[in-house]
């Protein structure tokens, strides 16, 4: 029985081909994740009406999730450098299997919180060891193509996402939503146990076996108190103390974290990262570009269905184009970067997301769908070209050995970027509807408000827009300016 169990992972783990089957256990165990959390978001209706909850409370169980994975991306991270991206990654694929069963289970909503904190647990060593194991496993002159690749994953989840929800939730109710992550992420599981070898992990080339416990503290206390500030910020005003408070404490946290980082004898993120251009100007133009591009995503329904009236079902097919767009643009940009050079793709892709914007930018409540396509498939196109090529120029700068903290550290990049960038716009959007005589609260633009409320909501919308292409144009800005690593694995540094 052993013998027989052993050798399908034997010829697996020798096949000439063995990149393939490691990137498609990868891409389950992704997939499963990213389209578990778009789809839930579907769902919150349907809970909100069960547990007799409110849209802001209901709201808590997209926000506990993104809060638990975003302060535990860089210790997850660290994990998997030290043990092996393997064990953290299947460990990850457990709990999250086990969180969705006692999230379908839930008959509080307390309970339903806890199930959705202890899968942003899981989605945490999820995702912190995704991308290091399809980067780690393709050859370096192909690195851009395996990073390409990983987008189309994370497209593919996100366009899946709210068509799988939808009909599970309209046939089935919204427990429905978290029962059918069950099966798909033990079948992620078992693939990531055939298939990944003990060695995927470089932990053999690792320096320590020490975990920085202080380091993953402090920052994950930091994150999570900006987060906490920043999205309770609209609620208490932003001169609260207790918002004050929040990113004084923020502060003091990273302030503490560095001067850690710079001391300990095994640091989890090693600071001598940032002194290469290729990292920390590829960090800059990443959370610039997504503090832009968030914008998009949070407050593009509520100007189709509370602006121009369209129906939710109508109005989340407008969405499509855009990830469609980074689940094509992702690989194809991802295989030029190989052969091209990293840079120049970037500063194209922030261009065009550029262009996206002016096109929101001049949106009114009498837009035409054509006008909204365009921008969103813009925007998609702009940051699937954007996205592989930077995320790639930005690994190549670190050794394989720190690959996990490395694709740990990016993902928190976005998540807090994400966050800041919905937070920013939101406030704007209401400023304006508050200086215009209207109730600064986006619940307010109903299609019983008027036709008044409804052109306030445009302006602040457009005035977002105009700042969040501002930061896009920025990353773009950054990205030029980046000088390639000058190492053998760069084409760049012969052609760009």
């Amino acid at each position: 029985m052993t013998l027989l169990s052993l050798e399908p992972i034997s010829k697996i783990a020798n096949s000439p081909n063995y990149k393939w089957w490691v990137y498609c256990a990868v891409a389950v165990g992704m997939f499963t994740s990213v389209m578990d959390q778009s789809g839930t978001n579907i769902a919150l209706p349907a809970i909100a009406d069960h547990f007799l909850l409110d849209i802001p409370s209901v709201q808590w169980v997209t926000l506990s999730y993104i809060l638990a994975t975003s302060a535990l991306f860089m210790p997850a991270g660290r994990l998997s450098d030290i043990v092996g991206r393997k064990y953290v990654f299947m460990g990850g694929l457990a709990m999250f299997a086990t969180a969705a069963v006692i999230g379908g289970l839930s008959t509080s909503f307390p309970m339903l919180m806890g199930a959705k904190i202890l899968q942003g647990v899981a989605s945490a060593g999820i995702g912190a060891n995704g991308m290091a194991m399809v980067a780690e496993i393709f050859p370096d002159k192909e690195r851009g193509k395996a990073l390409g690749l990983y987008m189309t994953i994370i497209g593919t989840g996100v366009i899946m996402g709210p068509v799988v929800g939808g009909v599970l939730v309209s046939a089935l109710g919204w427990r429905a939503v978290f029962f059918a992550v069950v099966p798909m992420g033990l079948l992620a599981l078992v693939s990531a146990s055939l298939v990944l070898r003990k060695n995927t992990s470089t932990a053999s080339e690792k320096k320590s076996l020490n975990f920085d416990w202080g380091g993953a503290g402090m920052s994950s206390g930091a994150l999570v108190s900006f987060l906490l500030s920043l999205t309770n910020a609209h609620r208490f005003g932003w001169d609260s103390p207790l918002i004050i408070g929040g990113f004084v404490l923020a502060v003091a946290l990273v302030i503490g974290f560095l001067w850690w980082e710079k001391h300990a004898p095994d640091p989890m993120l090693d600071l001598g990262f940032f002194t290469k251009s290729a990292f920390s100007l590829g960090v800059a133009a990443r959370f610039s570009s997504f503090l832009g591009s968030s914008s998009v995503f949070f407050l593009m329904p509520f100007f189709l269905v509370q602006g121009l009236q369209y129906s939710p079902s109508k109005a989340g097919l407008f969405m499509v184009p855009s990830a469609i767009g980074m689940a094509v643009m992702g690989p194809i940009s991802g295989q030029l970067s190989d052969k091209l050079g990293t840079r120049w793709l970037s500063v194209i892709g922030m261009g065009i997301s550029t262009c996206a914007f002016v096109v929101f930018s001049r949106m009114t409540i009498d837009a035409s769908p054509a006008h909204v396509l365009l921008g969103m498939t813009l925007q998609g196109i702009g940051m699937g070209m954007f996205s592989s090529p930077n995320t790639s120029s930005i690994m190549r700068s670190v050794s394989k050995a720190n690959y996990g903290i490395a694709s740990a550290f990016l993902n928190t990049t976005r998540t807090s970027a994400n966050l800041s960038g919905v937070a920013l716009a939101t406030t704007i959007v209401t400023i304006t509807m508050g200086a215009m005589g209207f109730e600064p609260n986006l619940s307010a633009v109903t299609a019983v408000g008027g036709d008044g409320v409804r052109i306030a909501f445009v302006t602040g919308l457009s005035r977002a827009f105009v700042l969040a292409g501002a930061f896009v144009l920025l990353s773009s800005a950054i990205s030029a300016v980046r000088r390639p690593q000058p190492d053998k694995d760069e084409p760049e540094a012969t052609s760009g």
